[in-house]
């Protein structure tokens, strides 16, 4: 059975034709959708991470707060940008976050996407070491994020300490155990992809990825998760990895449905995503369900992926973005054989 989650960025505008018009309205908005779709029977409630946007940006107050008010539903992100991220405080954030929620946090991390600032983790402190660039920094971030997740002990005890200490080296607190196994990269090459499998991620993959062939986007995500999972092997790790594609997918089941969406489908789209790199977007797919499901069939990398996020259109408010994954769920999922 495929996992079936949702994927907000958390968009929020102060105008007249937005449901979400405040940064409190998006935050509280995510924690009842999630609320929502844990009710409507889907698996995961995510949300992205932009800094320096009218856009969902703090995770961890979210994720707690998602995780106090539901039970079951996986609850993560897709995802944060390392760049900009203090790898001890992040790891004590998420174990907090995870242990409220009981053990629930799929975390997404990876590089990141093109800022709405110039080399904004600067503002935050940050900048790559001399001959290294920014994924190279996110990288390291990273790395070390995955170390002190282990919950080895690495800092000197103060001998005169103001509380008592266990014996030994001190580890971050609070820990989490397990956390470390779920933590997934965020890949937009084929690259990354591999790298991610190497130090024991699991993988996600998005709407966006970098040209690599001129294949349709499918094929070429499809063709990533597969040398992923190839470099999972050749690590030697133990356990399956986990894989996720994101998509927009609308089933026009009523006259709203068609009123928003009825022209949204669309072919797979091109573009320069920096100066020197040429990405490839996936298409967006909206239609009755038995031409969904017909539609939806012929994409290789949704067949490949154990885990489906939908990305909603989280400004037109709760009540119709849970129509939106109820109606995926009932119409579509079956007919898919995810449920």
């Amino acid at each position: 059975m495929k996992k079936i989650g949702f994927l907000s960025f958390g968009h929020w505008t102060p105008s007249a034709s937005s449901q979400t018009r405040s940064a409190g309205d998006a935050l509280l908005q995510s924690i009842d959708l999630a609320v929502a779709a844990e009710e409507l029977g889907a698996d995961g409630a995510y949300v992205r991470v932009h800094h320096f946007a009218r856009q969902l940006a703090a995770p961890f107050p979210l994720l707690a707060a998602i995780g106090a008010r539901t039970k079951k539903i996986e609850i993560g992100t897709a995802v944060i940008d390392m760049r900009y991220e203090n790898p001890l405080y992040m790891a004590e954030d998420a174990g907090a976050a995870d242990l409220i929620s009981g053990g629930r946090l799929q975390l997404g991390i990876s590089r990141g996407s093109p800022e709405q600032v110039i080399d904004g983790y600067r503002y935050f402190g940050y900048a790559p070491a001399e001959g290294q660039t920014d994924a190279d920094m996110a990288r390291k971030h990273t790395e070390v994020f995955l170390d002190v997740l282990k919950g080895k002990g690495f800092a000197q005890p103060n001998p005169s300490p103001m509380f008592p200490n266990p014996p030994g080296l001190l580890r971050l607190e609070p820990h989490s155990e397990g956390l470390r196994e779920r933590i997934w990269w965020g890949a937009a090459t084929n690259a990354t992809a591999e790298w991610a499998a190497k130090m024991g991620m699991n993988l996600q993959s998005s709407t966006l990825k970098i040209d690599e062939s001129g294949k349709p986007f499918h094929v070429q995500q499809a063709e990533q998760i597969r040398l992923y999972r190839d470099a999972w092997k050749a690590a030697g790790h133990a356990g399956t990895p986990r894989v996720s594609v994101s998509r927009s997918i609308f089933a026009l089941v009523n006259d709203q449905d068609r009123m928003y969406f009825g022209r949204s489908g669309d072919d797979d789209k091109v573009g320069m995503l920096s100066a020197t790199e040429r990405a490839i977007f996936g298409r967006s797919f909206a239609a009755e369900p038995d031409r969904l499901i017909d539609q939806l069939k012929g994409d290789e990398a949704i067949a490949e992926a154990d885990t489906l996020l939908l990305t909603v259109p989280n400004q037109l408010g709760v009540d119709y973005n849970a129509h939106v994954i109820e109606a995926i769920l009932k119409h579509v999922a079956p007919g898919m054989g995810w449920r």
